[in-house]
């Protein structure tokens, strides 16, 4: 896939030269670093997920609390008495799990966090990427923050501040 990949860029750069396309780039996690709004979003994202964290490990002390305390007495403890605290530990344990699927797997609730704070400004951030294009007439812009990694690019070319200032943000240093 890569190698189908780097011939398309290939092939997007020799038709470049051929058709006299315009190319650009823009840098999307530098953009996304001088939004307030991005960081304030990242800010909370990352509180909660602490915060879950914890109440995760907890869990998990909790848990290894209950098996030390299991195995000290394990041996003056009836049979059914040893079923039923097993199967508290076995509880404990099925709970810690689903507690993590529920706030860190794959549509878990750090993700719908994620979506609700981060998208609508990484839309924002497209949509004036795709307004700056069109009026300085480029055809192509790559993201150099993204997967595709070019190991030049020429400053002339950069177009972050152009979207930054298209967004109504200071683009000079602070």
């Amino acid at each position: 896939m890569k190698k189908v990949f780097a011939l398309f860029i290939a092939l997007c750069f020799a038709g470049s030269f051929a058709f006299a396309q315009r190319m650009g780039y823009v840098d999307t996690e530098y953009i996304m670093g001088k939004i307030p709004e991005y960081e304030a979003a990242q800010e909370e994202i990352d509180r909660v997920s602490q915060k879950w964290q914890e109440e995760l490990e907890a869990m998990y002390q909790d848990i290894e609390r209950m098996y030390n305390e299991y195995q000290q007495g394990e041996v003056l403890m009836p049979e059914d008495l040893r079923r039923e605290k097993q199967e508290e530990i076995f509880q404990a344990e099925r709970d810690a799990k689903e507690y993590r699927e529920k706030k860190f797997g794959y549509n878990g609730e750090l993700f719908a966090l994620q979506e609700s704070k981060i998208k609508p400004i990484q839309e924002k951030v497209f949509k004036a990427v795709e307004t700056v294009a069109k009026r300085k007439k480029y055809d192509f812009v790559y993201d150099k923050a993204g997967e595709v990694t070019w190991l030049y690019t020429n400053a002339a070319y950069d177009l972050s501040d152009l979207v930054l200032e298209e967004l109504g943000y200071d683009t000079r240093e602070n």
